[in-house]
């Protein structure tokens, strides 16, 4: 018996510290590069994303450039956000451009139909997104209206955007106060058309992407790169349609487009600030879908794209809540914690692992709106845990991606397990190495020991962050609660990089 109990004991001293440790090697330089527009943004005409959170009343007491509110655009500076998607979303197959030019006061209303019924003056539209992109520094993703629209009036914007010639089109560019072409590159034709962009067949779509796409033209300096509106979540007919219909010549990239619901049912996802355990362990499971939807589509994209000429988009993604009581259902607000830290920096992992195929991506979206990486409150602002996973990361961006081999302690709950660790890794222009560690862990910090194979350095320094609970979010009362904080964690032992990452935190390192 004594012997039955000291095996027993030993075999549970034995997996609680299997439990606890991690063991990484990270090799050197694959030869691909974390495409910096991973990290993009999304900014649609709903709630109060565009309206009340870029462009603001014209007497609202805050630093303004034109009715672009400029703490906002000097917080997304920080960060480097790489690009920028707009007007949709579902709003941009009922957007007509030529409503969105000319003097604001002219300018026809309508009415949002996609998103509370609210109505659209139009008064932010093609020049003010423009005016707001070259403030931030970042490119322009433009989703074209293949929904209501038609291919003249799509060709006709792109001729607008970017033509310099003497044509009635670009010469109303010219009359609007651009006299030189804007130079878009990125352009989306059409947006989840399998649903609110038209309920097509991916056999429909496809021929409708050709017919549009080729009227949708080049002009001297400005290449288009043509992005094909892609599958909702894991529809892997879409994708196979798409890319054995679609020459691979024709399209730059094909979307992907998936939400992290709590509850994994979209009539009730599940409150953003009120969970338990098991409910934020039942969201981390459905957030880690993401790695076999990639793993699926990409294999996809593998048998007619050998050479990954066609990029992978995730042009929507992050956690999808109920909206916040008393707010706007049609508006999408919702508050931001700890836990959708933890998921904006494990889906980062993902997307930076799989940089092969993957080269651009926006967080839905910016401002006011789902995952958003500021929220307003009249003068007020506070930036979202979320908005600090970007600003740690932004150092993969456009560096080279290291190969990593992770061997990772399960976190359990209720019977059911998920790896505790993700992990990524780049090194940039100057030579130093990146990696950004995340515990998912709820209750237990995690020791990892970490091979460096080939790559020299003398010393390591970092960032976290963390909070008490994952139920923790920023207020206007409150806007630092959940911060970021320099870690002190992490030593050299030998080669190896040793570190203890606490218990639900995300850990970004710096090796020189």
């Amino acid at each position: 018996m004594k012997k039955i109990l000291f095996a027993a004991i030993m075999f549970w001293q034995l997996n609680a510290f299997a439990q606890s440790t991690a063991s990484i090697t990270i090799t050197g330089n694959t030869g691909q590069i974390i495409s910096r527009h991973i990290y993009g943004q999304f900014a649609e005409h709903l709630g109060r994303g565009i309206y009340d959170g870029f462009w603001v009343d014209k007497n609202l007491p805050v630093a303004k450039q034109d009715r672009i509110r400029l703490d906002v655009v000097n917080a997304l500076k920080k960060i480097k956000i790489p690009n920028l998607r707009w007007p949709g979303g579902c709003f941009a197959d009922e957007y007509h451009w030529r409503d969105g030019i000319g003097p604001r006061a002219q300018r026809p209303k309508m009415v949002n139909t996609s998103w509370g019924g609210v109505t659209e003056d139009n008064s932010f539209g093609t020049h003010e997104f423009l005016a707001l992109c070259k403030l931030l520094d970042t490119e322009p993703y433009i989703a074209g209206n293949v929904g209501s629209g038609t291919v003249e009036e799509m060709s006709k914007w792109i001729e607008y955007l970017n033509s310099n010639s003497s044509s009635t089109v670009a010469q109303m560019r010219k009359q609007n106060g651009h006299p030189e072409p804007y130079k878009v590159s990125f352009w989306g034709v059409g947006n989840e058309s399998w649903g609110c962009g038209g309920e097509m067949t991916p056999e429909y779509y496809a021929n409708e992407f050709k017919r549009y796409a080729t009227f949708a033209k080049n002009y001297p300096n400005a290449p288009l790169k043509k992005i094909a509106s892609g599958a909702n979540a894991s529809d892997y007919n879409w994708t196979e349609v798409c890319m054995k219909n679609i020459p691979n010549w024709m399209m730059w990239g094909l979307s992907l487009h998936y939400y992290t619901l709590p509850t994994g049912d979209w009539s009730k996802k599940g409150s953003a600030t009120k969970f338990s355990e098991q409910e934020y362990f039942n969201t981390m499971v459905n957030c880690l879908k993401m790695e076999e939807l990639v793993n699926k589509h990409a294999a996809i994209m593998d048998k007619y794209d050998p050479g990954k000429k066609v990029a992978l988009v995730v042009d929507e993604w992050g956690i999808w809540t109920d909206t916040e009581p008393g707010t706007n259902p049609g508006f999408l607000y919702q508050q931001n914690s700890l836990r959708d830290a933890l998921i904006a920096a494990t889906t980062l992992n993902i997307f930076n692992n799989h940089c092969d195929r993957i080269k651009m991506a926006e967080l839905a979206q910016t401002v006011n709106v789902l995952q958003a990486l500021i929220l307003t409150e009249k003068t007020k602002m506070l930036l979202t845990p979320t908005y600090h996973i970007f600003d740690m990361y932004k150092v993969h961006q456009d560096a080279k991606y290291l190969a990593i081999k992770l061997n990772s302690p399960d976190y359990e709950v209720g019977g059911k397990s998920i790896p505790a660790v993700n992990v990524s890794a780049s090194q940039d222009a100057a030579g130093k190495v990146h990696i950004s560690l995340v515990n998912l862990d709820a209750g237990k910090s995690v020791n990892i020991s970490t091979q460096l194979k080939d790559i020299h350095w003398a010393a390591v320094s970092g960032q976290i962050l963390t909070s008490p609970d994952i139920t923790d979010i920023n207020t206007f009362n409150a806007p630092a609660k959940v911060q970021l904080k320099n870690f002190t964690g992490a030593k050299k032992e030998g080669d190896d990089l040793v570190v203890t990452i606490p218990a639900k935190s995300v850990i970004t390192l710096e090796l020189k």
